[in-house]
């Protein structure tokens, strides 16, 4: 197994360090994994994964265990995250590409590859955090997806761009997008513009942005030379397996590269979007893996077959394959905070880890094998407790050690917190990228044509579209702290993905959960009925009624995201 000297240092301590007043600017790192189920991580009852290192930084800090991505699937959820919006109100619902029908035969080598490469684009008067910690003088860098707008490997540094200020869509065989890491904050970026570009972990090439240390005046690919000699994987060829260079090793390497040039006079934020677990379930041959091949007999092991045009590899290993990506993934982690600790930066650097949204199925991956407790209903792509409850974890300056909250967060959240826990915004700034305490008065005017069975309610006064920003966070900063008494709560959180034919809603008032598929509502108490098997909507219509209200005043109507409301 993988060498984990971090596992085996001191704990930081268990109780929480001092913020005096006129404190220094705090550094960030969020590390968020890729559909890494609630249950895979020892921390959180994982039985068969081996998770040492990140089951240390639990008990170092903070483990929640009602924290909440923004999305069941990856581009929302991530969009949530930056923006502080939920996906009723956020321009991102669903995982919108623009890699579809730009295949290049021989683009490198004898290899094809997508030449418009990326996501549906984030709005470009919405701030995102990195713009806003730039803005305060940080050193920001991301190592992983972005998945916030589109690539053109032709015209790497020519924008369209709307009146408004975003993309020109309609050109994107002729641009690249405006929301794009090099524009939107970031200093330093290594790693797949876009997502789909990530579901192979030897691809092609693989997108940099790093003035400092490479020059870089806009967005390049970086085309990984070992890789291109042999097959891609959606060429079918075994020869596939030849390829050298492992995307997730060298984006984890740029990371400690990025975080080695930092210093202690300058703070800094670090966004680590790592692709592991994600599909493909294929990685080198090493140790971890082969722990793993032992570990489980061949009869409970599951196959996936390669087929031409896939971007997953296939296997008859597929349970020893995720097991050991999670295990490497904690490896990893493991490495960040050694790096904090050696260059005497953990007590200045608050560290999050969480996943991006529930455990996946695809490239032959197995949730119901790893989460054999079902204690959560629902996968990636759905709005029960599975899909959307995630691992999150805090660690470092100002964490109490070895406490559980039990506070209800989503990734909205995180843009509010962090600002106020890096000391750098003022509080006035921090209300002002947070929910208010009341919600404005709904502004009076007619019912618009949605496109949706019944009529949408009229816009909240804080919303885009012409009417300004709207933030939808609660800072969660005094449970950080170790102070939940002084913890403003939810009124609700909320979550809606329209993703093809999937169109799913959900909220959750205190204990009770509202899920809405393709417009069918349905109603559980999570107190009592944890795995949402009863329906409780007939003996209930008034609780039905009112969050149902609450999902109409929440949604904003999106050409782009249509979606059937309950």
């Amino acid at each position: 197994m993988m060498d984990r000297k971090l596992c085996l240092l001191p704990l930081l301590g268990t109780t929480a360090l001092t913020f005096a007043a006129g404190r220094q600017h705090y550094n960030i790192l969020y590390i968020m994994c890729d559909d890494m189920g609630y249950g895979d991580l020892g921390c959180y009852g994982q039985k068969f994964i081996s998770t040492p290192c990140i089951d240390r930084m639990a008990e170092e800090g903070m483990r929640f265990t009602q924290a909440y991505a923004g999305c069941p699937v990856s581009a929302p959820s991530r969009c949530a995250f930056m923006t502080g919006q939920h996906t009723g109100h956020a321009k991102i619902r669903g995982n919108r590409e623009y890699w579809r029908g730009t295949l290049r035969q021989n683009m490198f080598g004898e290899n094809a590859d997508y030449y418009v490469v990326g996501q549906e684009p984030y709005d470009m008067n919405q701030p995102i955090i990195p713009e806003l910690f730039k803005e305060k003088g940080y050193r920001t860098g991301m190592f992983g997806k972005w998945a916030g707008g589109y690539w053109n490997y032709d015209f790497p540094d020519t924008y369209a761009r709307l009146p408004d200020g975003n993309t020109d869509t309609s050109k994107s065989r002729t641009s690249s997008s405006c929301s794009l890491p090099n524009l939107r904050g970031i200093d330093c970026f290594y790693g797949p513009v876009c997502q789909f570009q990530a579901h192979t972990y030897y691809p092609n090439f693989l997108n940099r942005y790093d003035p400092e240390g490479r020059g870089d005046e806009h967005l390049v690919a970086e085309v990984l030379e070992e890789n291109v000699r042999f097959p891609a994987v959606n060429s079918g060829d075994v020869a596939y397996e030849n390829r050298p260079q492992y995307s997730a090793d060298l984006i984890h390497r740029y990371a400690l590269e990025w975080l080695d040039r930092q210093t202690s006079d300058q703070p800094f934020l670090g966004i680590l979007t790592y692709t592991l677990p994600h599909a493909e379930l294929w990685q080198p041959k090493d140790s971890i893996v082969e722990h793993y091949h032992q570990l489980f007999p061949a009869k409970e092991e599951r196959s996936y077959k390669t087929s031409a045009g896939s971007w997953y590899y296939g296997g008859a290993d597929k349970h020893a394959q995720f097991a050991a990506m999670v295990t490497r993934l904690d490896a990893y982690v493991g490495e960040i905070l050694d790096k904090l600790r050696q260059r005497g930066l953990a007590e200045q650097t608050l560290v999050i880890f969480t996943s991006d949204n529930g455990p996946h199925e695809e490239g032959g991956a197995d949730p119901s094998f790893f989460g054999r407790d079902g204690k959560l209903r629902g996968i990636k792509r759905s709005t029960y407790e599975g899909g959307i409850r995630i691992p999150f974890i805090c660690w470092g300056a100002g964490v109490p050690g070895g406490t559980v909250s039990h506070h209800q967060l989503a990734f909205y959240d995180l843009m509010p917190t962090l600002m106020e826990f890096s000391g750098a915004f003022s509080k006035k700034e921090v209300r002002e990228h947070s929910r208010g305490q009341e919600e404005p008065p709904l502004q009076a005017s007619p019912p618009r044509r949605s496109g949706f069975r019944g009529e949408a309610s009229p816009p909240r006064g804080r919303q885009g579209g012409g009417l300004g920003p709207s933030f939808d966070g609660i800072s969660f900063f005094p449970t950080l702290l170790g102070k939940p008494r002084r913890q403003r709560q939810h009124e609700f959180l909320y979550w809606e993905m329209s993703d093809g034919p999937t169109q799913v809603i959900g909220l959750r008032q205190g204990d009770w959960k509202l899920v809405v598929d393709k417009g069918e509502p349905f109603l559980y108490d999570l107190r009592t009925d944890l795995h949402e098997d009863n329906d409780l909507k007939a003996l209930y219509p008034d609780k039905l009624a009112e969050l149902v209200g609450i999902v109409r005043r929440e949604h904003h109507d999106s050409p782009l995201f249509p979606i059937t409301l309950p």
